[in-house]
């Protein structure tokens, strides 16, 4: 039986830097990157893909669908706003490969995929849907209606038995205050079934230093499976089945840490989907993050990528 995943927000046109005045073209957003990769590694595998979001009908968009269909990933959610454009922005990396971005999205049309009619038809679409992947970017750029349309949208995935999956993924820039993403996030969390989070986030938001704290603080608002990313130390698990760490890959040289986080929540769901374990999914999710942050970009080539497959191989 065919598995279906929506993940719902935004994508981007990306410059990199590639000098001070030159710059590569590419196409990224966090749930964009996550649903591409999540795409790649489960193609034929009985998993069926789409994402939703908001598009303009400019040449950029066009190009934009162009690649997500170019890797089997469904459009047919996507709105087009005639007059409207993406969002845009840059990324800076430095000699030890962190990136640094600059955004121009207030009049994103994304900040509008839920706004309207098109909040019951998103919800009609969605209809019978196993997995619903969004992030705390998702939730920054919708105003409060189409927040609670989202939250709506959550329950109903959950009442026919489908599941959320939330990476938090707090970006300051995005938010009028820490308060503002805290509140956002109370909300989310009881909806959330799998939450994928970066410890290195959960400091500012909600005090807390340790993974331990973060994963206990989570299951107290009703998350029964928590995937803590930790950076070059690897990950955290803890659920029902599971509860430690999984090391991280090594890697020679980091060229671009765009779009680690996004890679290992990708490498973790499609190996829970595809009926992996905690430690299993862990290491696949490093290994595609450690594979990503060796190659400058938030999507980096399929052949870069093509011997990276779910384990399914019980774990420890």
């Amino acid at each position: 039986m065919m598995i279906r995943i929506a993940s719902i927000g935004e994508c981007m046109i990306e410059l990199r830097h590639r000098s001070a005045t030159e710059f590569d073209l590419a196409y990224g957003g966090d749930t964009l990157n996550t649903a591409v990769y999540l795409a790649r590694l489960t193609r034929d595998r009985g998993i069926r893909l789409d994402y939703v979001t908001a598009l303009g009908d400019d040449a950029y968009s066009d190009a934009m669908l162009a690649m997500w269909q170019s890797e089997r990933i469904g459009t047919d959610i996507v709105a087009r706003l005639p007059g409207r454009l993406p969002g845009l922005y840059t990324i800076r990396t430095d000699e030890r490969g962190e990136r640094s971005f600059t955004y121009w999205r207030s009049a994103s049309a994304a900040r509008d995929m839920l706004r309207g009619e098109r909040a019951e038809q998103v919800a009609a679409a969605l209809e019978g849907y196993d997995l619903l992947y969004l992030s705390g970017i998702t939730l920054s750029i919708l105003d409060q209606p189409q927040r609670a349309v989202l939250m709506a949208l959550a329950d109903r995935v959950r009442a026919g038995r489908g599941r959320v999956a939330f990476d938090g993924n707090y970006r300051p820039v995005g938010w009028p205050g820490p308060e503002a993403a805290r509140a956002a996030f109370d909300e989310m969390l009881p909806r959330v079934d799998v939450a994928l989070p970066t410890l290195d986030d959960e400091p500012a938001l909600f005090g807390v230093e340790s993974a331990l704290a973060c994963a206990d603080r989570l299951h107290r608002r009703g998350v029964a499976e928590v995937a803590i990313k930790l950076g070059e130390a690897g990950c955290f698990l803890s659920s029902a089945e599971f509860t430690g760490e999984v090391a991280a890959e090594p890697v020679e040289v980091v060229v671009d840490s765009t779009a680690a986080g996004d890679s290992f929540n990708a490498g973790y769901l499609a190996a829970r989907l595809l009926g992996a374990d905690p430690p299993a999914a862990g290491r696949l999710g490093n290994r595609l993050a450690a594979r990503v942050i060796a190659h400058p970009g938030a999507v980096i080539p399929a052949a870069a990528m093509a011997d990276i497959r779910p384990d399914c191989t019980p774990g420890p």
